[in-house]
């Protein structure tokens, strides 16, 4: 597939006490000072596939599980784009089986990007997501950033937060605010999936499905 052709393997630098992890879909560079930098690379639009949403969640788990990290960067490595989200085509033409399994994927990968232990920041490196931005997500891009000459405040900010931060009590305070929505999902994760797989398998949606992804084609054709 794309994902595996994309398979890169990048060191940053090659300083004392950094490291790369291998990912299938992403480049994962972790530094020094326990910030690990993952840049999402599923050209052409960092859809967010079955295979990626496997890799996403086996990445962030290496990296709960080392405990010399704080936090991660996500960011793009597809020029234009940071992601365009989920992946039609997991959805369209395929087995109820396949559904359930790419929405579980999805279920996965929202839990733990919203109970992680780790800082995760978002650096959207282009102008807007999905290559669509509206002038509210405008402003926080980093043309605006720049132009506004609040680039070193955003830097000083984010160290900030890694450097003064106190883990253990910004995780708690993170799990207490969460824990309640995701346990929510997590009883009712078999319901969630059923749900999905009842709207998703309507003639209505499939037909609109596969009317969009034929104009997307026809677009690149």
């Amino acid at each position: 597939s794309a994902a595996v052709a994309a398979l890169t393997l990048a060191l940053v630098g090659g300083q004392r006490g950094k490291r790369a992890i291998l990912g299938v879909s992403f480049l994962l560079f972790v530094f020094k000072l326990g910030v690990a930098v993952i840049k999402l690379k599923n050209p052409p639009v960092n859809s967010l596939s079955l295979e990626v949403l496997t890799e996403f969640v086996i990445s962030l788990e290496k990296l709960e599980n080392d405990k010399t990290f704080r936090g991660v960067i996500l960011t793009s490595d597809c020029p234009g784009i940071f992601s365009a989200g989920l992946d039609l085509t997991e959805m369209c033409g395929k087995s109820q089986a396949h559904y359930a399994e790419y929405w579980r994927a999805v279920q996965e990968l929202w839990l733990r990007l919203y109970l992680s232990n780790l800082v995760l920041i978002a650096a959207i490196n282009v102008s807007g997501l999905a290559g669509s931005p509206g002038p509210a997500q405008r402003v926080g891009g980093h043309e605006e950033v720049l132009s506004l000459g609040r680039w070193g405040e955003v830097l000083k900010t984010t160290k900030c937060v890694l450097d003064l931060s106190v883990d253990h009590a910004r995780q708690l305070t993170k799990n207490l605010m969460r824990k309640a929505t995701a346990d929510r999902l997590v009883k009712q994760r078999d319901a969630d999936v059923q749900y999905f797989l009842q709207f998703i398998s309507r003639d209505s949606i499939q037909k609109s499905l596969r009317v969009y992804l034929d104009k997307l084609r026809q677009k690149k054709g």
